[in-house]
């Protein structure tokens, strides 16, 4: 029986009316009378075709990945890594093919430095910016060019001078804080990398900086403006590097008045590296 079925019909209402009124079969093509019995008998002698053979999909296998921690390879792994370092570049491949946990899974790049290695002032920060995480470089937002123009001031710039590095090479999610565990995980190969760099000077940008490189708890406007030295470790023998505590260009930007005591500061580190 066929039955037109117009746009505005349901067809699901419609089988529904079929089935209701008696044609609740479907078998072939053609009517049969099921009242003459020599055409059913005829009918239900009929081999059916067979159906063609349905194989059983079966799910895909997926092998399990193994676990990764959130904190990284840790602390010993990273003073491991670092320590095999001899040079400035085997540094920086050794950071690209650390596991650095979720902080490394997290951000878009590895910033590492900029600027010219082995020169005599070194520079570093704390914690990538959402722009030095796009580019790579440390200092390329709006803190870094305060900080150019503060090299500048001394006469110095990231291509003639100074070497800038960060103390963590990974933006953390939402430029939070670093926790404890973070921080003695990178300072294993932020202090290799004041070692390998070997400059004259050495500043500290920041509280975070200066607390986790210098091994204390004192706030940065404690420790700024103080001469330091690098804390003693195995492997330093017979470096003489000159450390100064600054605050960060950040902070600056916030607090312009304390402008004053960041350029005594610089005039301090312009006479060191003269001397």
């Amino acid at each position: 029986m066929d039955i037109e079925i117009r746009d505005n019909q349901d067809a699901a209402a419609l089988l529904e009316w079929q089935v209701s009124m008696g044609a609740d079969e479907a078998i072939a093509d053609e009517t049969i009378d099921r009242f003459n019995s020599e055409i059913v008998a005829e009918t239900a002698t009929k081999t059916p075709p067979k159906a063609a053979k349905k194989t059983a999909s079966r799910p895909m296998p997926v092998a399990a990945r193994p676990a990764q921690p959130t904190s990284g390879a840790g602390v010993q792994a990273a003073l491991d890594a670092a320590n095999a370092c001899n040079t400035v570049d085997a540094l920086k491949q050794a950071l690209e093919n650390f596991d650095g946990g979720l902080l490394k899974r997290s951000a878009k790049n590895t910033v590492f430095s900029d600027g010219t290695v082995g020169a005599p002032l070194m520079v570093m920060g704390d914690i990538p910016g959402a722009e030095e995480d796009t580019l790579g470089k440390p200092f390329v937002g709006a803190p870094g060019q305060l900080l150019d123009k503060m090299l500048a001031a001394i006469s110095l710039s990231r291509t003639d001078g100074a070497y800038l590095t960060d103390l963590v090479p990974w933006r953390p999610l939402g430029n939070s804080k670093p926790d404890a565990a973070i921080l003695d995980m990178c300072k294993a190969f932020a202090a290799r990398h004041i070692l390998l760099a070997k400059p004259k000077v050495l500043i500290l940008l920041g509280g975070t900086t200066a607390k986790t490189i210098l091994g204390n708890d004192d706030s940065i406007s404690r420790q700024r403006g103080k001469w330091k030295s690098l804390p003693p470790q195995a492997d330093n023998a017979g470096t003489d590097i000159a450390v100064m505590a600054m605050v960060h260009p950040s902070f600056l930007l916030n607090q312009p008045l304390q402008k004053k005591n960041a350029w005594h500061d610089l005039l301090a580190v312009q006479e060191k590296l003269s001397s």
